[in-house]
């Protein structure tokens, strides 16, 4: 199962987001369920850096199907939006497949987690 946490302010912006594990629906090549869910992540993160410019920072691992995506800074108004757009498309597959396969969760922060300088 591929398990997807979001994290956010509470009443404001996105934090991160990780993506974590193989969703098991089929064998590796075959999975349209792991495909659909790796296309929606890298789409967004893509989005982020590519046409937004957004200061990020990931961290993957391919062989656990692991992927870190850290918000550096506050993250725009468009960048909140496109991190809605991915739930909305995680949302879509979790109720076509089941939540055997995919798993997604929006934690909520109370406050501002510290950054690294």
């Amino acid at each position: 199962m591929t398990s997807v946490q979001i994290y956010r302010i509470k009443g404001g912006g996105y934090r991160a987001f990780s993506c974590l594990g193989h969703t098991g629906y089929a064998e590796s090549g075959e999975d349209i369920v792991c495909a659909g869910v790796t296309a929606i992540v890298f789409n967004t993160i893509n989005c982020l850096t590519d046409l937004l410019g957004e200061d990020i920072s990931l961290e993957m691992d391919e062989d656990a199907g692991e992927v870190i995506c850290n918000f550096n800074a506050e993250p725009s108004e468009k960048a909140n939006f496109l991190v809605d757009c991915m739930i909305h498309g995680l949302e879509w597959i979790q109720g076509q497949y089941g939540s055997e396969y995919l798993r997604y969760e929006i934690n909520e922060l109370a406050q501002e987690p510290a950054r690294a300088n």
